[in-house]
């Protein structure tokens, strides 16, 4: 590549970006200048608007490495433009990870010895360092280090710095950049920093602060004008004030100064609402390492990524990222998970094969304090203290990128907006025409160079509606204020109509389709290969001395705050069962044990107490957790382990577990329970303290015995099977995406509608490819239960006899492992399951975002619903995510409920739903507004008359204004319907509804305006560009002001007089038809409340009628000369009320026609003739309608290899097994 092409940054992640290089060039400085001061700085608005212009207009391309400003790219589908400039810092070395420390030996590390002034030596180099990296610097560094420049540049609060190696910008994260093993950091980071590292370091990394600046009002008001609607009404303003107008600019101005001042405030609101988030405890006083012993206190903002600090026993407010080197924490998560069960945080491994792992703060996040979260309490061992080493500080933090991501939102595709900017290029088109057409009846009729100038920019303003973005954003604003009434908070208003587009939700189960909390069902012990019967109460006195009660007690990752027990609700309720005691160890117990413990467990009637050694924390990946324990009395060790029945299962002798296990679990997971299996294992006495914990989780976690199963029931939530009727009926897809076991899922799925009793699920399993055998998928039917009084159901898996060729009741339903094999081995296949797949079982947090954009890439719009504990990536990732957790977590998701159920979404959808047919409401009025006022101008234009400067201000504000804002008031209507709102703006239907009343309105215009002058009473219109035509020829002998200079022609009109019998009859017709239309598109039922009950705009528009019924009827001389109304005779205003009522009447029919017959006509014969599905999984769709082999029949498998295509209508695919 050469130098001068762009490169890639953040490769791969979802901020990736091209990056190019440009250094100044005088030449183009020049050019620029001359055109911004030839165009009287419009030239210099155009480059603010688009960077990258404003970039290679006055800067040449170049490297990277010698670049002073660079452009940067995005690379998805909205190809952003960000501009920044390239900065030079002075820097002892290239990476915050050099070691520049041994190239000095004149003086202290720490620089402590450095006393008196400056010499003229360091004052030199101080000149050439920027400021802020000074102040991090100490003497010594300064003149002991050899200094180099260090080229970068910031870009959403990330510092980028130049790599030389890679000949590319990239950031400095923290200890993470250097790959260091578990075990490195163990041993090279457990003793701190020096001073001089720190100060060092601190000069890439920054502050450790997470600095959320709320803007000056001056600053987002300079913002907000220079958008380009406010720059045109801005020009309008001008234009109408250098015709005298100062009324009407005046009034206007008003207007969109309130619409500033609305946004300002919500702008600013947004950005203090954020910075109290993290301010609270952004700066906090910690004790840091500086050496084996030694600590210092410092401030928070100090640390750097590589120091080492103490955790508080009382606990405290993490200000980083910081990974455990010994003991434990107790964790609340909540600000950033959404979960509040605290968490239990364990030492990084020292030891064993897990210590040679590379350190992930994703993989390791058992073991890591996330910045924000709330550490309780710290158990330490002995006198040792809980120590910490810092991984990552300020914006990357786990924390940081939370706020990132609320203050650097991706934009929206939304369609709405796009179609309203193609209308908008439409209306600029009418205006050419306009401007051109008034161009040529003012030429022809020798109007002064000035007055043709007015009269063109003025039909230009008129054209082009600058209140459009209000409009359209009224109906969200008040839709917004409705969903806090019923409990729902948005933090992105602009996704509130993206939400009336929903047609899939997926659900999250635990928490948010069924109750958070778990109720202990009963036991399934085994005994000797067997299982003993079900006990449905589980007795103490029948586990007494049993290893699965001891299993029950020590296999959790609860704790003891103030002598209450905290942790997972379903670890709760086991261990409550067993009725035993939780403490915290004592002096008495390290001399009892001899042997270091985290935790002592008392089983009752003194059967036996058991100390904690060492925690396997549970892992959603490896879906099991277990514990090294020692019960007291005992000189060997124990291991309880307990998780998913199939993965503990396999970590069995098989001799230990029954044969009939997987009947048996079907059979309980078939009826949507939740099953948790036991093991246990005796280590051999030998085996001393180091030694096991140097030994890993799988050397530990093998060759156990089966001890039995925990049965859980989760009760589904009251308001689940309504809501998803609803749902359901409204043709709105609902899928489950869970963590849990599959069968239960399913089970799930049936009990709550999702998957209808009738209906088959077909089990996709899929296997990833070994040394001998490609990836293959196996289809399973499991056949329905049929439930028996006081029975339980076995699963039967059906033969040939359950499949139908034809049949669409079907359901796929996939685990965690076959989504992941699936969309890297059969990606043409995953489309096509997508399309029936209702459950997904045992999904990780990442596989839910991986799902979201799989559906998305097939044009769902997809909604997600979950309680945030691990559906943050998905709530985020998803067009609509609804968190039901009013935690702080709750920040990333774009709505948030305060109902902590699901009937939350079908109230978000139906306003949703509402504010999308009001935006289309405002947008048809509007564009019919513009219209009809741009055709009223013109046939004025055509006899040299306007509409006086009153006649515009009443149009504009007393009419369409209080139109507009109340026209968006009515409220969304009681249930949702089958039926879908309109979503594209450039449509058949709402095009063929705007041309028939364009030409309606145009039309009734016409007669008026001919009409009148076929009228025996009628007089021509004098000219409003001639400065005497407002005087009466006989008058002017008298007048006692000297008219202006004939070269003045033109220039306003405040001599003009606009009484004229063309004006009179323009005006009331035109006033008659702008509240007709918006009667005529202020539509109701199915998608809104009826008109009617929208009290204010009913109101509104009766009283202007009233007014102008009144005005028309009962002329009133004030008001006459107010609005400069002719005097016309009464048989002729009686005829201006008849063309406005049959023009109301034609208005309403032809909508009423083109709502049942219209745009099905319209959309034959002008659109298209043979209409084919837009979205992907409506094409598909009706390809597999044709597909013989599909669904795939039972017992069949699909093989992934070199040979095989697989198409929709390929069936060598599937193979039977024998």
């Amino acid at each position: 590549m050469k130098s001068s092409e762009g490169k890639l940054i953040n490769q791969g992640v979802d901020d990736e970006m091209e990056v190019f290089g440009y250094r100044p060039c005088l030449w183009k400085l020049i050019l620029v200048g001359v055109g911004v001061v030839c165009s009287g700085g419009l030239l210099l608005l155009l480059l603010y608007w688009l960077p990258q212009w404003g970039v290679k207009a006055t800067y040449t391309k170049s490297s990277l490495r010698e670049a002073q400003i660079l452009l940067l790219r995005t690379t998805d589908k909205f190809k952003q433009w960000i501009c920044v400039r390239v900065h030079v810092m002075m820097a002892a070395g290239k990476t915050p990870f050099d070691n520049f420390n041994q190239q000095s030996t004149n003086h202290p590390l720490n620089g402590d010895d450095h006393q008196g002034p400056e010499t003229e030596h360091e004052e030199q180099i101080r000149k050439l360092i920027p400021s802020e990296s000074v102040k991090y610097m100490k003497p010594t560094t300064l003149l002991t280090a050899p200094l180099s420049s260090v080229h970068y540049f910031t870009h959403n609060s990330i510092k980028y710095y130049w790599n030389e190696g890679t000949q590319n910008f990239e950031p400095f994260n923290g200890l993470e950049d250097i790959k260091v093993s578990c075990a490195a950091i163990h041993r090279d980071h457990s003793s701190g920093l020096p001073k001089t590292q720190q100060h060092y370091r601190a000069l890439f990394f920054g502050k450790n602060e997470i600095d959320v600046r709320v803007p000056s009002l001056l600053k987002i008001f300079v913002k907000e004008v220079l958008n380009p609607f406010y720059v045109f009404q801005l020009f309008a303003l001008i234009l109408w004030s250098t015709q005298d107008s100062y009324d009407y600019a005046a009034a206007m101005a008003l207007i969109f100064l309130f619409a500033i001042a609305l946004s300002l405030y919500t702008i600013r609101k947004q950005h203090v609402r954020l910075h109290d988030m993290v301010v609270e405890h952004s700066m906090v006083r910690v004790s840091v390492c500086r050496g084996k012993k030694a600590f210092e206190q410092i401030m928070s903002t100090e640390l750097v990524p590589g120091d080492v600090i103490a955790i508080p026993t009382n606990g405290m407010i993490m200000p980083c990222d910081a990974v455990l080197l010994c003991g434990t924490c107790t964790v609340n998560e909540s600000m950033l998970t959404g979960e509040s069960v605290p968490v239990m945080k364990t030492s990084l491994p020292g030891f064993g094969t897990e210590a040679n792992k590379i350190y992930n703060s994703e993989e390791h996040k058992r073991h890591t304090l996330f910045c924000g979260s709330h550490v309780i309490q710290s158990h330490f061992y002995a006198d040792e203290p809980v120590k910490a080493v810092v991984v990552r500080t300020g914006f990357s933090t786990e924390k940081g990128r939370l706020v990132r991501s609320i203050l650097y939102p991706k934009p929206t595709d939304f369609k709405l907006h796009r179609d309203a900017t193609q209308f908008l290029m439409c209306m600029v088109g009418l205006a050419m025409i306009g401007f051109i057409y008034t161009i040529t009846i003012d030429v022809l009729n020798e109007v002064h160079i000035q007055g043709i100038i007015f009269d063109t920019l003025n039909i230009v303003i008129i054209a082009v509606p600058p209140i459009l973005p209000v409009a359209l954003s009224a109906g969200i604003g008040h839709a917004q204020r409705r969903l806090k009434r019923v409990g729902i908070f948005c933090l992105s208003p602009q996704r509130i109509n993206i939400c009336g587009q929903l047609n899939l939700v997926c659900f999250d189960k635990t928490g948010t389709l069924t109750e958070d909390s778990l109720d202990l069902w009963g036991i399934q012990r085994a005994e000797d290969g067997s299982f003993l019967p079900p006990d449905s109460e589980v007795s103490t006195k029948n586990l007494l001395n049993t290893c699965f009660a001891a299993c029950m007690a020590t296999c959790h990752s609860l704790t003891t705050i103030e002598g209450k027990l905290f942790g997972d609700p379903l670890d709760l309720k086991v261990f409550s069962a067993t009725g035993s005691i939780l403490d915290d160890p004592r002096e008495e117990h390290i001399a009892l044990y001899k042997i270091n413990i985290s935790t002592v467990v008392r089983l009752p009637q003194q059967s036996g107490e058991f100390g904690i050694v060492r925690q396997f924390p549970f892992s959603s990946a490896l879906q099991r957790m277990s514990v090294v324990v020692q019960q007291l009395g005992q000189k060997h060790l124990d291991v309880y382990l307990k998780g998913a029945p199939e993965t503990v299962a396999n970590l069995c002798r098989p001799d230990t577990v029954p044969q009939s296990f997987k009947e048996t679990l079907e059979s309980y997971t078939r009826q949507g329970f939740r099953v948790i299996a036991l093991a246990h294992l005796q280590l051999e006495s030998e085996l001393s303290l180091p030694q096991i914990h140097s030994l890993s989780r799988e050397q530990i976690e093998t060759d156990m015995d089966f001890l039995g199963l925990i049965i859980m029931q989760n009760k589904i939530k009251e308001q689940t099977n309504g809501v998803l009727l609803d749902l359901r009926r409204a043709n709105i897809r609902t899928l489950m995406v869970t963590g849990d076991n599959m069968l239960t899922a399913i089970s799930v799925a049936r009990d709550c509608g999702m998957i209808q009793a009738h209906e088959k699920v077909i089990i996709a399993d899929a296997v990833p490819p070994n040394d001998q055998n490609p990836a293959s998928i196996m289809w399973r039917y499991p056949a329905n239960p049929v439930l028996n009084n006081n029975q339980m159901s076995t699963i039967s898996f059906a033969g040939e006899g359950l499949h139908c060729e034809k049949d669409t009741g079907y359901h796929f339903a996939l685990s965690g492992q076959a989504f992941a094999v699936i969309s890297e081995h059969f990606p043409q296949l995953l489309q096509k399951i997508l399309l029936r797949a209702t459950v997904f079982a045992r999904m990780a947090p990442d596989q839910k975002t991986q799902l979201v954009q799989a559906l998305q890439n097939i044009d769902y719009i997809v909604g997600m619903c979950g309680d945030g504990a691990n559906d943050c990536g998905a709530l985020k990732k998803a067009h609509s995510g609804i968190s039901l957790s009013e935690l702080e977590a709750s920040a990333a998701s774009p709505f948030t409920s305060t109902v902590p159920n699901i009937s939350c979404v079908p109230n978000l959808i139906r306003e949703g739903r509402a504010a999308l047919v009001t935006s289309f409401c405002v947008f048809k009025y509007m564009a019919l507004f513009t219209i009809i006022l741009f055709c009223s101008t013109t046939l004025l234009y055509s006899v040299l008359t306007n509409f006086g400067f009153y006649q515009f201000l009443f149009i504009d504000i007393g009419v369409t204004i209080f139109v507009v804002f109340t026209m968006s008031l009515n409220p969304a209507w009681k249930k949702l319907v089958k039926q879908t709102p309109e979503t594209n703006l450039i449509s058949c239907s709402v095009l063929s509804s705007l041309i028939s009343q364009i030409f309606n309105c145009l039309l009734f215009q016409l007669v008026a305006f001919f009409l009148v002058q076929h009228q025996s009473w009628y007089e021509p219109p004098k000219s409003i560009h001639d400065p005497f035509s407002k005087y009466d020829p006989n008058e002017l002998s008298n007048l006692s002001v000297t008219p202006p200079p004939k070269e003045l022609y033109g220039v306003n009109y405040l001599y003009a007089d606009v009484r004229n019998f063309e004006n009179t009859s323009i005006f009331y017709v035109s006033a008659f038809q702008y509240l007709t239309v918006a009667i005529t598109f202020c539509k109701g039922k199915p998608f809104r409340q009826p008109s009617y009950k929208n009290w204010p705009f009913m109101l509104s528009v009766f009283t202007q009628y009233a007014f102008f019924l009144f005005a028309l009827l009962h002329p009133i001389p004030a008001i006459d000369d107010v609005f400069q109304i002719a005097d016309v005779p009464y048989e002729w205003r009686i005829t201006l009320l008849i063309i406005a009522l049959v023009h109301a009447v034609v208005s309403f029919l032809l909508e009423i026609v083109n709502n049942r017959w219209g745009w099905a006509y319209f959309s034959r014969n002008f659109c298209c003739k043979k209409r084919h599905p837009k979205t992907k999984y409506k094409c598909l769709a009706l390809k597999l309608k044709d597909e013989a082999f599909w669904p795939p029949a039972p017992s069949t498998i699909a093989y992934a290899n070199s040979t095989l295509l697989l198409h929709t209508s390929v069936s060598p695919c599937l193979k039977k097994t024998k």
